[in-house]
C-alpha cells in the first residue's frame, strides 16, 4: 500500500518561482479589472481623465486666488505634471487595498501566490496613468512646450512610484483582511496625502522650515522629479526629498512584502 507524504513548506520554497509560473494569472487579473472598470460606462476611458482634469482646475484656481509665487511654466502644466504620479499612486493604493477582499472566491478555492492579486491592481493603474499621460501630451502641444532630454528620467520615476505603490498596497491589502476598518482609513489617507503633497506649489518655494517635514512624504521627491523631468528642468529638485523618497520607498517595499508573506497563509481562513 502506497503512502502519501505531504511535505510541509513546499509551497514556501517554491513561492517566488510560482510568481513567474502564475504570471499569466497576473495578466488575466489586470485585464479583467480594466474591463470591469470601463464596462457599461457612458464616457468609457474618459473617466480616467475627468478626475485629474477637475483636480487640476481646482489647484490652478487655488494658485491664482491665493497669488502663489509665479513659476517659469504655465500653471496648468505645473499642476498637471505633479498630478500624474500622485494620480497613479493614489489609484494603485486604493485598488490594491481592497483587491484581496474583492477576490475572496478565488483566494479561498485554489492555490496561487496571493501577492499577484494586489500586484494586478497596481498594474491596472498603469493603464489609467497612460491615459493621463496622453492628455499631458495634448496640454504640452497646446502650450507649445516640448519636453527636453530630461524626459528620459520619467521611466525610472514611474518604476519608483510603482515600487512605492506595490509596497504600500501589499501592506494595506494584508491589513485590510485582518482589520476591515482599513477600508475607511485608506480613502482618508489618500485625501490627506493629496493636500500635503506639493501639487499646487513647488517644494523649492515652500518656507525652508517646512521643507524637511514635507520631504517625509515619499511622494514629494517623486513629484518634484516628475516636474523636473517633464518641464525641461525648469523647476528645482530638492535632493533631500529625493533621498527620502528612495529610502522610504525601499523600506515600504521590503516591509510590505515581508508583512504580506507573514500573514498570507491565513488569508483563506480569515476571508
Amino acid at each position: 500500500m502506497e503512502e502519501l507524504i505531504i511535505e510541509p513548506g513546499r509551497t514556501e520554497r517554491n513561492y517566488w518561482r510560482d510568481l513567474w509560473r502564475f504570471r499569466e494569472l497576473l495578466y488575466f487579473l489586470a485585464y479583467r479589472d480594466i474591463l470591469v472598470r470601463y464596462k457599461q460606462t457612458v464616457l468609457g476611458v474618459a473617466w480616467a481623465l475627468i478626475k485629474p482634469a477637475l483636480t487640476m482646475a481646482i489647484f490652478v484656481a487655488f494658485r491664482r486666488m491665493t497669488k502663489m509665487p509665479a513659476s517659469d511654466v504655465p500653471d496648468v502644466l505645473l499642476v498637471y505634471s505633479a498630478l500624474l504620479p500622485w494620480q497613479f499612486f493614489s489609484l494603485a493604493l486604493t485598488e490594491a487595498s481592497t483587491s484581496l477582499i474583492l477576490n475572496t472566491n478565488l483566494i479561498s478555492k485554489i492555490y496561487f501566490p496571493r501577492l499577484l492579486v494586489p500586484a494586478g491592481a497596481v498594474v491596472t493603474s498603469l493603464v489609467d496613468f497612460g491615459i493621463t499621460l496622453s492628455f499631458l501630451a495634448v496640454l504640452m502641444f497646446w502650450y507649445n512646450f516640448a519636453p527636453g532630454w530630461q524626459i528620459l528620467l520619467m521611466l525610472p520615476l514611474v518604476l519608483l512610484t510603482f515600487a512605492l505603490a506595490i509596497g504600500t498596497g501589499l501592506l494595506v491589502a494584508a491589513l485590510n483582511v485582518e482589520y476591515r476598518d482599513f477600508r475607511y482609513i485608506v480613502p482618508f489617507v489618500v485625501q490627506f496625502g493629496l493636500f500635503v503633497s506639493p501639487i499646487a506649489i513647488e517644494t523649492s518655494k515652500v518656507p525652508a522650515k517646512w521643507r524637511l517635514a514635507l520631504s517625509l512624504n515619499p511622494m514629494t521627491g517623486i513629484i518634484d522629479a516628475f516636474r523636473w523631468s517633464i518641464l525641461r528642468g525648469r523647476t528645482v529638485i530638492d535632493p533631500v526629498s529625493i533621498y527620502f523618497s528612495v529610502a522610504i520607498t525601499t523600506f515600504f517595499l521590503w516591509y510590505g512584502v515581508w508583512y504580506f508573506r507573514r500573514t498570507e497563509r491565513g488569508f483563506a481562513d480569515v476571508i
